[in-house]
């Protein structure tokens, strides 16, 4: 007899839908399994035969043959144990179910037929979902996260019996119905807590409204890695699709279970700087999501960016372009979003301290060192560069009170983020950072006195092409933030300001 199940195979954050065919025949008693398989998926035959022969079924002396088709994908991961035990008790006649090509089936079996929860049943259920299916068989575990993916039946189960009761139609599982109801955003800091660096907050609040990536250096203690923290703060909430779109990348990587379910805070990573180049980007033999896009859609921050490995760096500056990581492996390529606002803080010498020479006692070609630990073309992708200065007393001690709350400045980013989308309405710019090379002149339009003053700093600070549009790009936002349809002179002039820094790294 012969019987085929659907399941599927995660590839980056999508799904590839995968037939497992089980054919049982007379010849010499075998069970042979074939299609390109993992070392995890060989060893299925005997989790499956185990927990079979544990379930009560007596496997006949025949020629048991298992296929996992397209044969050109390779297959690997636990998920396919219960589509496999499945599609060969249907080739026996133990399944009797004639709704079984509607489905999608997917989980890993124990040897007592257990079933244990599997990575990417977010994107699968998707998948389901695209291919016309009518419902899922999946672990109870990954029942809730599945549910995400809105309009198609989930039916979590706990053992390899269940399944079979529920398919011949011997026991009632009840849908899984995904509990709905918006919790109120609870982050535990606030900007109102960051006495003084009015300058630094001024440039948070430009940075996020065009998510514009941003660089602060400043001595040990001044505020960086508070304002940092309270980027997410006054980031704008999530839409449906970009909640989804997060949740499969926590989804695949098997991390969706630790939270409760769907995504629906920006995310915030902040890696240490004896991270990989591999755990920042992403990759090994099989491929996994890197912290770039675990921060997708919300913030990637940088502390002590010059003790990360410059190598480490470097492999940023193409994802920060592309918005998107591209793993090629002997087996596929494998691609994870990574749109992320960057933040990045350092000290400006190895002391911390320069330059008030009173406590610091770097020489200068140890500071220029130091600094050259940052490259100009990871600079360039830098499009805000801000000073964060050593606080008096009387800032330090400021009441809090007087100071906005992340509440006030989330609204007006709200504001200047709606004022963007309405002018790159039905195109694939989302913000002003994003808009390309070639849409400049159309979004950025200068006048007379500003393209005036833009050619003498073109020349003054040396700029490259793409510092000069990142210049351009903030003050587009800047000019947003004022309700102005037309770049000022001061728009540019505040917005050169944020490159001052940079430019001083570099020229030391």
């Amino acid at each position: 007899m012969y019987s085929v199940v659907s399941t599927a195979i995660v590839r980056g954050i999508e799904s590839l839908e995968v037939f497992v065919e089980a054919d049982v025949s007379d010849g010499m008693p075998l069970f042979d399994m074939v299609g390109f398989l993992g070392s995890e998926v060989k060893e299925a035959r005997e989790r499956v035969r185990t927990a079979i022969r544990n379930l009560g079924y007596a496997l006949p002396a025949k020629r048991i043959t298992v296929n996992l088709s397209p044969a050109d994908v390779r297959k690997s991961g636990s998920s396919f144990d219960l589509a496999i035990a499945v599609s060969v008790l249907a080739a026996l006649g133990a399944i009797r179910c004639e709704r079984i090509d509607e489905m999608l089936i997917a989980g890993e079996v124990t040897l007592n037929g257990a079933l244990l929860p599997i990575e990417g049943a977010l994107p699968m259920a998707d998948k389901a979902k695209q291919m016309g299916k009518s419902a899922c068989i999946l672990p109870y575990q990954n029942a809730q996260e599945a549910s995400l993916a809105g309009g198609i039946k989930i039916y979590g189960m706990k053992s390899l019996g269940q399944v079979v009761r529920f398919l011949n139609g011997e026991e009632e599982v009840a849908e899984y119905v995904r509990k709905t109801g918006k919790k109120e955003r609870e982050y535990g800091v606030d900007f109102s807590e960051i006495s003084g660096q009015q300058f630094l907050k001024r440039a948070c609040e430009v940075a996020v409204s065009g998510r514009h990536n941003i660089l602060m250096i400043g001595p040990p203690g001044a505020g960086k890695t508070m304002a940092a923290k309270r980027l997410p703060t006054i980031l704008p909430p999530l839409t449906a699709k970009e909640q989804l779109e997060i949740s499969k990348i926590y989804s695949v990587s098997g991390m969706l279970r630790e939270r409760e379910a769907l995504v629906e805070e920006r995310p915030f990573r902040s890696p240490h700087h004896t991270i990989t180049a591999q755990g920042l980007l992403g990759g090994g033999r099989y491929p996994k999501p890197g912290e770039i896009s675990f921060a997708h859609g919300g913030v990637l921050f940088l502390d002590e960016l010059t003790e990360f490995e410059k190598s480490t760096i470097e492999v940023l500056r193409q994802p920060l372009e592309e918005r998107r990581v591209e793993i090629t492996r002997f087996f596929g390529t494998y691609s994870y979003p990574a749109d992320i606002l960057l933040a990045a803080a350092m000290n400006p010498c190895a002391c911390g301290y320069y330059p008030d020479r009173n406590k610091c006692a770097c020489s200068d070609s140890v500071i220029r060192h130091y600094l050259k630990k940052v490259s100009q073309p990871f600079l360039d992708r830098i499009d805000i560069c801000v000073e964060a200065p050593r606080l008096n007393y009387a800032q330090l001690t400021a009441r809090s009170k007087e100071n906005e709350t992340s509440a006030q400045i989330r609204e007006r980013v709200i504001r200047v983020q709606e004022i963007q989308k309405q002018r790159f309405q039905g195109t694939d710019i989302g913000c002003n950072s994003r808009i390309p090379s070639f849409a400049i002149d159309r979004y950025c339009a200068l006048g007379e006195k500003q393209e005036a003053y833009m050619r003498q700093i073109y020349r003054r600070l040396s700029l490259t092409a793409r510092s000069y549009h990142k210049i351009l790009k903030v003050a587009r936002t800047i000019a947003d933030m004022e309700e102005s349809g037309e770049i000022l002179l001061s728009h540019l002039m505040e917005a050169v300001c944020y490159r001052g820094m940079d430019q001083k790294i570099w020229e030391r």
